[in-house]
């Protein structure tokens, strides 16, 4: 039973303030995002491609159903509309108006939709949440996928004891090339697993961020510290039996900006900054010319091919040839490409599959909007970490007071955004779905919320008194 001193001086004990239904189940349908947009392979496999779509449109119905009246009411607060990512944006009315000289008008209708609609949800997201609720919600949404992908793996292995393919389609006879499975039922052999999403690459990379977004959770001694640990585990267990290189580059940078911005934060005076910055960028230097000189070794120490498994050689030369053919404006926006249409159909294929994207952002978005839109996307990217590391390295401050503490949440853009720029030498998801929802998300909430817990973005304002922290609602 609960007690509480009948001291005349001291108040009575109140319940904590509880959250009204209509927020809860907004925090539901925004990991349900976060679900999807990082898992929408497994919807594919799952459901299929009709039924992906369908998803798809009910949650960008539902996204304008929840925005509009709360930006017509002013709820949380005012939107910010001079705080939006203007160069993200600009790329997605790039991306538009590529209908009228695109190459393939169904893809770029079909994929700008889709463009659009992780736009809104990213917005809506920004808007209405506030930091800590971010990442709670991204916590959320990695562990369902990591735990799924647990359940997944274990019940292939243990019940169906062979390989899965997507939709619950039958096996044919014969023998059948591994990259069709959605499982390809290795947890128990020391094959590369796959999880829901039916890509170890992408199966690597999720449990990359969820190992940043756990730990940031731990650092800002969330509850149940001890069960943030176990999921931290088995995000490390899943990175490792995916096996995948670019995760492991991407984990090697993110550790390596993590420990210069701790160390910016350590120095005291400008001129120790400054030395950190010459150093750590002289290092740098020093690191990109090994990898470029020594890039052979390294790619067959990591288990992999020098040519970057068929990229160089194939992949990126005919992206190249394709590119050359419009290369300011592009041949038309499609990201991802439609397997199915007839200018990408057998266009390039790897193991009979035809490929979707060109596993280099940058590449990518040269073929598709030309040189107008890898300016525009390198303006998003550039302004994104621009702003994340200074989030990440400045010590929090709205007055003359400069001994505030640094909160750890506020690393987590940084890390985020270098594993995207890394990954995206590699591979093209950050320009689309996850890749592009963490852009403009980050882009967004950093322009019109610098502070953590401080401002018209957040639950409350924090205002100081002294030595006394007073919370107005």
């Amino acid at each position: 039973m609960a007690q509480y001193t009948k001291h005349p001086v001291t108040a009575p004990p109140t319940a904590p303030e509880r959250e009204s239904t209509g927020h809860l189940l907004l925090r539901g349908y925004v990991i349900l995002v976060f679900v999807v947009a990082f898992a929408h392979t497994a919807l594919y496999n799952l459901v299929g491609q009709i039924g992906a779509g369908v998803v798809m449109i009910l949650l960008t119905l539902a996204a304008l159903a929840i925005a509009i009246p709360m930006i017509a009411r002013g709820e949380p607060h005012p939107f910010p509309w001079r705080r939006l990512p203007w160069s993200a944006l600009g790329y997605v009315g790039l991306a538009l108006v590529s209908v009228a000289w695109s190459q393939w008008r169904l893809p770029t209708i079909i994929t700008w939709l889709l463009l659009a609609a992780v736009t809104v949800n990213a917005l809506l997201i920004a808007h209405a949440f506030s930091w800590q609720e971010i990442v709670r919600a991204l916590a959320s949404a990695f562990k369902w996928i990591l735990g799924l992908s647990l359940a997944l793996e274990l019940w292939v292995s243990a019940v169906v004891h062979g390989p899965l393919l997507p939709n619950f389609l039958t096996l044919p006879d014969g023998e059948v090339d591994p990259h069709w499975y959605w499982v390809r039922d290795n947890l128990f052999d020391g094959g590369r697993i796959q999880g829901i999403v039916g890509n170890s690459n992408v199966l690597a990379i999720i449990s990359l961020f969820a190992i940043v977004t756990f730990g940031v959770r731990f650092a800002l001694r969330a509850r149940w510290r001890t069960t943030l640990v176990m999921w931290m585990t088995l995000a490390a267990f899943m990175m490792f039996r995916a096996s995948s290189a670019t995760t492991y580059v991407c984990a090697l940078a993110a550790a390596v900006v993590l420990m210069v911005a701790l160390l910016i934060r350590r120095a005291r005076t400008p001129g120790a900054r400054a030395r950190i910055y010459a150093i750590c960028g002289g290092a740098v230097v020093i690191v990109v010319a090994a990898v470029i000189v020594f890039h052979r070794p390294l790619f067959e120490a990591l288990g992999r091919s020098a040519d970057l498994t068929g990229r160089t050689d194939v992949i990126w030369t005919k992206v190249l040839d394709r590119a050359a053919t419009h290369p300011v404006f592009g041949n038309g926006f499609s990201s991802p490409w439609i397997p199915t249409d007839p200018a990408f159909d057998g266009w390039i294929t790897d193991h009979g599959i035809t490929v979707f994207h060109a596993h280099n952002m940058w590449l990518d978005v040269l073929m598709q909007l030309g040189a107008v839109g890898v300016l525009l996307m390198a303006a998003a990217y550039f302004g994104l970490l621009w702003r994340a590391w200074f989030f990440a390295a400045d010590r929090p401050r709205w007055n003359l007071r400069a001994d505030r503490p640094y909160s750890p949440l506020t690393l987590l853009p940084l890390l985020f955004t270098v594993i995207l720029l890394v990954q995206g030498l590699a591979e093209s998801t950050p320009i689309m779905l996850w890749g592009w929802l963490m852009l403009v998300l980050f882009s967004f909430k950093i322009k019109s919320v610098p502070l953590v817990g401080v401002g018209l973005n957040e639950q409350s304002r924090v205002t100081e008194r002294g030595s006394r922290v007073r919370r107005i609602p």
